[in-house]
């Protein structure tokens, strides 16, 4: 394939009023407002360069911007493309089967669930074919889980929690030395 050289830009005047316009309300993200200016410094007779400088971007980036324009239109232009997105690793039921397995007693010898350690039973079971530690965090926090946190601390009837039932605070756990 044999890349084409960018040459210039002549906007039409319907695209350049359009484009004023759209400046001139002001409500738009910052990308947007920078392909505005681009287009418009672009028409002007600025160079790729020039015109990157000028909107603080790349020349690639307008090289791109001005391509866009030309072979597909305004709207385009300004638009943003596809972003290309791994697919996911997890469909609604495999989810649902972590979720039970998360649910469930920890495995023997553990006294809860670990990231790591899900991500290995989770496979082993063949839920899966491949797991991560990073997949495993993600699918416990989309279902608020926090098995690391089950009864996190036990407290005797002796030493009360930090907070009393009414919600006022409690008093010291251990009881303050006098002072000499």
């Amino acid at each position: 394939m044999v890349a084409r050289r960018f040459t210039g830009l002549t906007l039409t005047k319907k695209d350049r009023a359009a484009l004023r316009r759209m400046r001139s309300k002001g409500e738009m993200t910052g990308r947007r407002w920078r392909r505005i200016q681009a287009l418009l410094l672009l028409d002007k007779g600025l160079s790729l360069r020039e015109a990157a400088k000028a909107v603080g971007g790349y020349g690639r980036e307008m090289s791109r911007l001005a391509w866009r324009y030309l072979d597909r239109g305004l709207t385009v232009a300004l638009g943003e493309e596809p972003r290309p997105g791994g697919k996911r690793l997890l469909d609604s039921p495999q989810e649902a089967a972590i979720v039970a397995l998360v649910c469930g007693p920890a495995p023997a010898g553990r006294s809860r669930w670990t990231t790591a350690l899900l991500a290995e039973e989770v496979v082993r079971r063949g839920i899966a074919d491949r797991a991560g530690r990073e997949t495993m965090r993600l699918v416990l926090k989309t279902h608020d889980l926090k098995p690391w946190r089950e009864k996190n601390v036990v407290r005797s009837a002796n030493r009360p929690g930090v907070r009393r039932m009414h919600g006022g605070r409690a008093a010291a756990l251990r009881p303050s030395s006098p002072k000499k």
